[in-house]
């Protein structure tokens, strides 16, 4: 049987243009992505423009992508990673 640590998306790794990798939670992937959404609402990329609410299109984009195309802030991207702490260093 699987381990249940295979499916559990705690952590992501946000690449940003010009900017160093971020570790983020999944609460702090959100807030980075309304934030860009929020600027960039006339501008949708088309499978966004249907959805009713920002909330709505911050979870299209997470659990169907991983990466935005933020124009001129460029293509911001982002992937899960699964940190666990190192056992055999104690």
């Amino acid at each position: 049987m699987p381990n249940s640590i295979m499916y559990q998306e705690d952590y992501f790794v946000v690449l940003a243009p010009d900017q160093t990798e971020q570790f983020v939670t999944l609460p702090e992937l959100k807030d980075i992505l309304k934030k860009l959404l929020l600027e960039m609402q006339t501008r949708l990329p088309q499978d966004l423009q249907n959805l009713a609410t920002v909330e709505l299109q911050i979870d299209r984009l997470i659990n169907t992508v991983c990466d935005l195309d933020c124009y001129e802030q460029g293509v911001w991207q982002w992937y899960v990673v699964r940190l666990q702490k190192n056992e055999a260093a104690h």
